[in-house]
């Protein structure tokens, strides 16, 4: 069947995650991890949303030189303005989205089929004066009228469209139904040839996985998923099984460009960036994938691994860590390991991160590779700090309210309030938003050791409710009280930058 196109939309469908709001520097990451991956497109967001994501995506399609997408919806200054975003990539490709089902016309767009198909050639014939490289994706096309879907397609390709997408917006299609509307389009389309032909599936089924691989036995040229299958509702399709069924099924002919070797540390990388972990459970990459806990299984798997395992995890990058730098340690043999982790970091950052190594290098013993991992992640995760900690001061007993004493510096100016709460960390919160103002709903609290032992680093992942919508935040210390206090900062600077649509 040839070779076949990933298209990665991590950094767009993904991060419409419920709570997931990332910023600059962590799209830049994941947007390195997915090219040393080897996935042919990345899209990097959907830059009209706002002023910050669209510098997020404009700075994460400049640190790769792969094909970066960017997803706007059919109208002519989205479309100029998402192209500005992007333009100065590699290979940019504008990733149009119009709905077209009856149900989606009539309810959402208010729009007619006439008037639908109408805005997409105007839309794709525009792109194309813009960049070489259209998408077009029919949004609901599993509950389109075949027809009409047909009709849609053929004339945006005519118009310009070199790839076309049809999503599985809502989970909706069984694989059978799913692979039926794609051999209909190829066979009905007929300029079907001079475009890919891409799946796009959510899980809200279950089936995302299998809807995509039943597309792509039935002739799509194109997938597109997300790592960890993460995204709104039920999440996306997830990359790396996709991938991983191709390895194993390799009687059908599939090939693609992905390095499987580089599955577990992007895993982890995105999981940690997005503050979404990866199910015990999950294929491929979850932390159970490769345990074996049955005692027959056991002894199979002593016997020969392939006894109850189809994959090996040394095959998707799973390797043990291994505690290597200590207090003592130079920064060269730093930004050796830093090297060795998979990550480019510039001189500036590789600074930054070595003071902050130092700085838990004093508190622990032994430095592991997981200790760095999670210092990298926080200092990526800070962003714009519209808020720093200057200094916390708690009074806290089990006969008396707690007492915290917050600094906090605010465009150079410091800031301090005192409160009560039930609890130290409830009355750091209350002092934090006396400073800050406004309506800050503490919606969830996860507190979990990210390192082993008495001195292990604690990361503490808040949801933050503001003016109806939920903001991640993550904070990371020896101490759980001062990781609490980042964690809520974090996610309170994500708000501020948050800022009006371009």
């Amino acid at each position: 069947m040839g070779k076949i196109f990933v298209f990665d939309t991590t950094l767009r469908d993904g991060e419409q995650t419920p709570g997931v709001n990332l910023g600059m520097n962590e799209k830049i990451e994941i947007a390195r991890q997915l090219e040393s991956l080897g996935v042919d497109i990345i899209e990097v967001g959907f830059p009209t949303s706002s002023k910050a994501d669209f510098e997020a995506c404009q700075a994460a399609s400049k640190a790769v030189g792969k094909t970066v997408a960017a997803l706007c919806r059919a109208t002519l200054p989205e479309i100029q303005a998402t192209y500005d975003a992007i333009k100065e990539s590699k290979s940019p490709r504008i990733h149009i989205v119009l709905a077209t089902s009856d149900l989606h016309l009539e309810h959402k767009l208010r729009m007619s089929r006439k008037d639908a198909l109408k805005t997409a050639i105007e839309s794709v014939a525009f792109a194309k004066t813009l960049s070489r490289d259209v998408e077009f994706s029919c949004e609901d096309a599993s509950r389109t009228d075949p027809e009409f879907l047909q009709e849609v397609i053929c004339q945006v390709i005519a118009a310009g469209a070199s790839t076309v997408s049809v999503p599985d917006t809502v989970g909706f299609c069984l694989p059978d139904e799913y692979a039926a509307m794609v051999s209909g389009v190829i066979a009905h389309v007929p300029n079907i040839g001079n475009a890919i032909l891409a799946a796009h599936c959510h899980n809200d089924l279950g089936l995302a996985v299998s809807n995509t691989i039943a597309a792509l036995r039935a002739g799509a040229t194109q997938f597109e998923a997300c790592i960890n299958g993460i995204g709104e509702r039920a999440g996306n399709c997830a990359l790396e099984e996709v991938v991983m069924a191709l390895e194993i099924k390799r009687e059908l002919g599939i090939a693609h460009n992905v390095d499987i070797s580089k599955f577990s540390r992007v895993s982890a990388r995105v999981a940690s960036l997005t503050g979404v972990p990866v199910p015990l459970c999950k294929a491929i990459v979850g932390q159970n994938a490769f345990s074996h806990q049955s005692g027959i299984h056991q002894h199979g798997i002593l016997a020969n691994p392939l006894t109850y395992q189809i994959i090996s995890p040394q095959s998707i990058g799973r390797q043990e860590s291994a505690i290597v730098l200590g207090k003592l340690s130079g920064k060269h043999a730093f930004a050796s390991k830093l090297e060795r982790l998979g990550y480019a970091f510039e001189q500036p950052q590789i600074d930054a991160l070595f003071a902050d190594f130092k700085n838990v290098a004093s508190k622990k013993r032994e430095i592991s590779d997981d200790d760095l991992e999670a210092l990298i992640t926080n200092r990526l995760i800070a962003g714009n700090e519209f808020y720093s900690l200057e200094s916390f001061q708690i009074q806290s007993g089990n006969k008396m309210m707690s007492m915290a004493s917050i600094c906090l510096v605010h465009e150079g100016n410091p800031f301090t309030e005192a409160a009560l709460g039930d609890g130290p960390i409830d009355a750091s919160y209350n002092a934090i938003s006396r400073i800050v103002g406004g309506e800050w709903h503490l919606a969830s609290y996860d507190i979990k050791a990210v390192t082993e032992g008495v001195d292990a680093l604690g990361e503490v992942v808040v949801r933050v409710r503001h003016n109806g919508q939920d903001y991640t935040g993550k904070g990371l210390s020896t101490d759980i009280i001062e990781a609490s206090i980042h964690a809520y900062l974090n996610a309170i600077n994500r708000v501020m930058a948050t800022t009006s649509p371009v």
